[in-house]
C-alpha cells in the first residue's frame, strides 16, 4: 500500500480523489463525500456516546497536561453517573490518560464518584481530593513508560479509546489535535474507538505530529531521531472505521489556566540557570547546540521567559514533553529552532492566537507519542539539558516530586524522572520557602524519594546554585545549605548534618534517623517548620 499523503492510491479509499492534500500548506480538502458515509453515520451527540461506556470499563484518553484531551464526552459520561448512583446503580470507570486532563474530563469524573483508578498523572483538585481521602485508587508512573506497560499487557488495555483530533479523513486516518501523549497506544490497543472532533482547531495542527511508536523489544531498532526536528513517524493515525462507535464534535478550549508572568524569586532562578550554562560552555564542559527541556510551572516558565530576553542567548530548539505558553516569545523573536514534545499547552488567548497563525507557527513544532517525547534513549542521543521542579529536596540531593508529608498526593512524578536520569545537564528548581516562609523547600532528609541522589546534578533556588556533580554526600549538604538554603533555615539543617555526623550509624550518608523528620513532623504540628 503506498501512502496517500504522497499522491499515490490508499485502497482504503473509495476515490483516491476523495481527499486532496496540500503537502505545502498542510490543509486537507474533501472534494467528494462517498467516502464521508461512516463518517456520518457514527456522529452523535455526547450523551449517546456516554451511553455506550459501561460500568468497569477501562478508559483510554487523549490528553496530556491539560492539552488535547476529550472534553464533552466525560463531562456527559459523569452526568450519566450521577443519575445511575442517585438511582443506586453501581457505575465506575478506570482512567488511563497521557498525563493530566482538564476540569471537564478529570475534575467532572472524580466529582460524579465515576473513577475507580486513574494513571499515570493528575493535577486536579477534585481528583487529589479523591486520591488523598481514599475514593480514588491511583498509581503514579513514568509517563515515559505508561505506553510501554499498555502494549505490553502489564496493566489493562482501554476497552474504549476516547481520543480527541482535529480531523477525520475518509480512508480511516486522523489527525490528533494538541496532544500526542498515549493516544496512538490506546486506538491501537482498544477495541472500541470514540473520536472527539474539535471544530474549533480546523487545519491549525495537521503537519505537527509525528505519530511514531518506539518498537518493543526484544532486539528493538532505534528510532533515527537524532535533533529535535527529526521526523520518523507519519503525520496521521491510521485507524480501523470498524472499531470506532461514536464521534462527537465539540469546539472547546482546553482548560489551561492563563498564562502569569515570572515574579521575581523565578526570574531570580531562571538568570542562575542561564548564566551557569553559558558557564559551562565558555569552559568547554558543555557543548553549544543542546536541547532544552523545561517540566511545568511558572519557575519552569520564567526559565523561557529568561532565554526569550536574553540578547546573548541565540536560537535554541527544545527536546521536552510540554510544550508552554513561554514559549511563544520565543517564537516571536526568532530565537526558536524547533520545539519538540508531546503537548501543545497554551491558554485560551494564546490557543486562539496559535489558531490564526498557525500556518506561520506550526513549522516550528512536533508534536510525538510520549513514549518518544520521553524516551531515555532519545534524550541521551539528542542531548538535552534538564530543568524540573522540585516539591522539596535534602541537603543530599534527594528529591520529593510528588508527596506532601511523605503521604499526600500531589500530582505524580510525570517525566521528570525520564529527564533526570538521561540528560546531559540537569537542574531542579524550587523557591527556598513557601507557604510565606513557614515551609523550607530544602529539608534534612526528602519525607518520599521520586529521585535519588544518584540522579541529580545541580539544584537551583533563588539563593544561588549548588553544582552537585563529583561531590561525595557531606559536600553536597554543605554546598546544598550554603547556596541554596533560605537563610531562616540554614542554622537548623547545619545543626541536622553536624549531629548526624557524630550519631548517624555511618558517615558516607549521615542521616540522623530519630531527627531525620523533625523540621515535618514541626509543620504537621504547628504548621510551621521552625
Amino acid at each position: 500500500m503506498q501512502d496517500p499523503d504522497h499522491g499515490q492510491r490508499d485502497e482504503g479509499v473509495e476515490n483516491a480523489d476523495d481527499i486532496v492534500l496540500d503537502e505545502v500548506q498542510h490543509k486537507i480538502k474533501v472534494t467528494k463525500f462517498k467516502g464521508m458515509d461512516w463518517i456520518t453515520s457514527k456522529k452523535c451527540d455526547a450523551a449517546t456516546a456516554a451511553e455506550m461506556i459501561q460500568n468497569g470499563d477501562v478508559l483510554g484518553v487523549s490528553g496530556f497536561t491539560l492539552a488535547g484531551y476529550p472534553k464533552a464526552v466525560p463531562s456527559a459520561l459523569a452526568a450519566r453517573a450521577e443519575k445511575l448512583h442517585e438511582a443506586g446503580v453501581d457505575f465506575q470507570i478506570t482512567l488511563f490518560a497521557g498525563a493530566s486532563t482538564g476540569d471537564s474530563c478529570d475534575g467532572a469524573l472524580a466529582r460524579a464518584k465515576a473513577m475507580k483508578l486513574r494513571m499515570p498523572y493528575q493535577s486536579n483538585p477534585s481528583l487529589r481530593k479523591g486520591i488523598n481521602d481514599g475514593s480514588i485508587d491511583y498509581i503514579d508512573a513514568h509517563l515515559g513508560k505508561m505506553g510501554y506497560l499498555v502494549r505490553t499487557g502489564a496493566v489493562a488495555a482501554p476497552t474504549v479509546a476516547i481520543i480527541e483530533v482535529s480531523a477525520i479523513l475518509p480512508d480511516g486516518r486522523v489527525c490528533l489535535s494538541t496532544s500526542g501523549g498515549n493516544s496512538v497506544c490506546y486506538l491501537e490497543m482498544a477495541p472500541k474507538i470514540i473520536l472527539e472532533l474539535n471544530t474549533r482547531l480546523g487545519d491549525s495542527c495537521i503537519g505537527m505530529h509525528d505519530n511514531a511508536l518506539p518498537e518493543l523489544p526484544p532486539h528493538a531498532r532505534p528510532l533515527a531521531i537524532y535533533s529535535a526536528g527529526d521526523r520518523v513517524g507519519e503525520e496521521f493515525v491510521r485507524i480501523d472505521p470498524n472499531k470506532v462507535i461514536a464521534i462527537v464534535e465539540n469546539d472547546g478550549f482546553d482548560e489551561v489556566t492563563p498564562f502569569v508572568e515570572p515574579d521575581e524569586i523565578s526570574r531570580n532562578i531562571g538568570e542562575r540557570i542561564l548564566d551557569f550554562i553559558r558557564f559551562e560552555e565558555k569552559s568547554g564542559r558543555l557543548p553549544k547546540g543542546m536541547a532544552y527541556q523545561s517540566g511545568v510551572g511558572k519557575v519552569a516558565n520564567a526559565v523561557l521567559c529568561a532565554m526569550a530576553d536574553d540578547d546573548r542567548l541565540g536560537q535554541i530548539d527544545l527536546f521536552t514533553e510540554v510544550i508552554q505558553e513561554a514559549v511563544l516569545p520565543l517564537l516571536k523573536k526568532g530565537k526558536l529552532g524547533v520545539a519538540s514534545g508531546t503537548a501543545l499547552t497554551l491558554s485560551e488567548s494564546a490557543q486562539r492566537e496559535f489558531v490564526q497563525n498557525a500556518e506561520q507557527w506550526k513549522k516550528h513544532f512536533v508534536l510525538r507519542q510520549q513514549e518518544v517525547s520521553n524516551s531515555p534513549d532519545l534524550i541521551r542521543r539528542v542531548g538535552v539539558i534538564s530543568m524540573n521542579t522540585a516539591l522539596e529536596a535534602d541537603i543530599f540531593g534527594n528529591v520529593n516530586s510528588s508527596l506532601v508529608c511523605g503521604s499526600a498526593m500531589m500530582n505524580g512524578i510525570g517525566g521528570s524522572a525520564d529527564f533526570a536520569r538521561n540528560c546531559a545537564l540537569g537542574f531542579f528548581l524550587t523557591p527556598s520557602v513557601a507557604k510565606g516562609g513557614a515551609i523550607s523547600s530544602i529539608v534534612p532528609y526528602v519525607s518520599h524519594v521520586d529521585h535519588t541522589e544518584h540522579d541529580t546534578q545541580i539544584f537551583v533556588t533563588e539563593q544561588g546554585l549548588a553544582d552537585l556533580r563529583g561531590l561525595p554526600s557531606e559536600e553536597r549538604a554543605r554546598l546544598i545549605i550554603k547556596n541554596c538554603v533560605h537563610p531562616d533555615f540554614r542554622e537548623p539543617l547545619t545543626d541536622f548534618l553536624e549531629y548526624s555526623l557524630k550519631h548517624a550509624k555511618g558517615v558516607h550518608m549521615p542521616v540522623a534517623l530519630s531527627r531525620a523528620f523533625e523540621m515535618h513532623l514541626r509543620f504537621l504540628e504547628t504548621g510551621k517548620m521552625h
